[in-house]
């Protein structure tokens, strides 16, 4: 069964209240956080939600209320939903290659390796080598082990950010390699350099 719209509400106000707080929320948080003129009206929104198995809750507690595996599935479905585009066919940049026979879609939540997944806006020309150019928006995962070759974003000094790729060298050093035959690389202690991120993917938009 469907949701009415202020179902819907409760529901996601729960949701966002469990995320902020760590514990649900009372039925007395949900009607002023709703402007509900009642508990009455809460209760009667909460047994629609638990019946649409929505909502689980126990009994005589008053903070009792718990996100159903529905309502979790729905949620992922809906985020993936809205990350998917049509993938139309294949091109090539050589000679023509035939269009897809079935429909098919491309996620750009494929392209991040979990949930933790930013973006950073590309300054600069040091990576144009490896095709990020400026202005494109690069893709990273937070990770605390790295290898040598990868492109990272890596925090110099506690200050400075900069996309390029690492190699670890002797005497406890970094080289932050550009790709770019016009510059040369960086040199840093190893004690200096914080990776925030290794490069997942690249968008570039043309205007």
């Amino acid at each position: 069964m469907a949701l009415t719209r202020r179902q819907k509400q409760v529901l996601d106000f729960i949701a966002q209240f469990g995320d902020d707080n760590g514990y649900c929320p009372s039925y007395d948080e949900i009607a002023r956080g709703l402007n509900l003129a009642s508990l009455a009206t809460v209760h009667k929104h909460i047994a629609a939600l638990t019946s649409k198995n929505y909502l689980k809750r126990g009994f005589n507690q008053s903070r009792s209320l718990e996100l159903a595996p529905k309502y979790v599935q729905e949620q992922r479905r809906s985020k993936r939903a809205a990350l998917e585009i049509p993938l139309a066919g294949r091109i090539a940049a050589g000679a023509p290659v035939e269009g897809l026979e079935r429909r098919e879609t491309l996620n750009l939540g494929d392209f991040t390796a979990d949930g933790n997944a930013f973006a950073l806006e590309v300054r600069g020309d040091s990576m144009i080598e490896d095709c990020i150019c400026d202005g494109d928006m690069a893709i990273l995962s937070p990770v605390t082990e790295v290898r040598d070759g990868d492109i990272v974003a890596a925090l110099l000094s506690g200050s400075d950010t900069t996309l390029k790729r690492i190699y670890r060298e002797p005497g406890d050093m970094i080289r932050l390699q550009p790709a770019n035959s016009g510059m040369s690389p960086i040199r840093v202690r190893a004690s200096d350099v914080r990776v925030q991120g290794r490069l997942l993917a690249v968008l570039r938009r043309y205007r």
